[in-house]
Parts: C-alpha cells; sequence; structure tokens
C-alpha cells in the first residue's frame, strides 16, 4: 500500500483544523474502493458534544460524492505515540469499511503505526444482532 497520497492529504486536511478549545488538530484521509481519497479535518464547537472529528467529515464527503466503500485510513495527529481514532469514529468506520481495513497513524515526527480496524475495535456494535 502506498500510504504516501493518504498521509500528505491528512496532513494538509490537519493545517485547516479548527481546534480553538483543545488545540487537538486531527487530519484524516480515506480512500475508497474506486480510488479517489477523502480528506478531513476536525471541527470542534464550544459545546463539545457537537465537535465532528477528522475521520467522520473525510466519511461524509465521500458519502456526499457517492462513495461509500473505504479501503484505507490514514490518520495524524501530533501526539506520541500517533493517535488512534475515537470510539464514535471507530463504529463509524465499520459501517463503510472492512474488519481488515487498514488504518495507519502517523504523528507530526513521522511515527507510523498500523492497525487493522478489527483491532482497534474487536467488537463493533451489529444490527441486528447475529
Amino acid at each position: 500500500m502506498n500510504w504516501e497520497p493518504l498521509i500528505e492529504t491528512a496532513r494538509k486536511a490537519r493545517s485547516k483544523a479548527y481546534a480553538p478549545y483543545s488545540r487537538f488538530k486531527v487530519g484524516a484521509a480515506l480512500q475508497t474502493a474506486d480510488g479517489e481519497i477523502y480528506a478531513g479535518c476536525n471541527v470542534e464547537n464550544r459545546t463539545f458534544g457537537l465537535t465532528v472529528c477528522a475521520e467522520r467529515v473525510a466519511m461524509g464527503t465521500a458519502v456526499a460524492d457517492g462513495n461509500s466503500q473505504i479501503t484505507a485510513v490514514a490518520v495524524i495527529t501530533d501526539t506520541d505515540p500517533p493517535a488512534p481514532p475515537c470510539g464514535l469514529c471507530r463504529e463509524t468506520l465499520t459501517e463503510f469499511g472492512s474488519p481488515d481495513l487498514p488504518i495507519l497513524l502517523v504523528n507530526t515526527e513521522g511515527d507510523r503505526v498500523e492497525y487493522r480496524l478489527s483491532e482497534l475495535l474487536p467488537h463493533p456494535f451489529e444490527f441486528p444482532p447475529k
């Protein structure tokens, strides 16, 4: 997998993050089955419950463009180690990606850690239950 286009897209998106309260800027990029790449950044709100994460912004953009099958995700933060998606984003990714979905976590220093979605969320919500 050539991660570089996703990393660069996520890096550019992170630079546009709106995080005046936490100062925790996140950028995400996802690739769809047809090879398109979609970016997202976190957008905070003074009412923290209205904050939207970078991963969900990217997914919403992809869905709005008619692409709902994702094949890879890259997330960039400035934490050491690189931070994984939150629980809401993990559940959202299960809606549009397989358990084997590769997720690359990167930080601004260039450290990288790769996971499969099933490693980050081993027991996703299922409806209807099996």
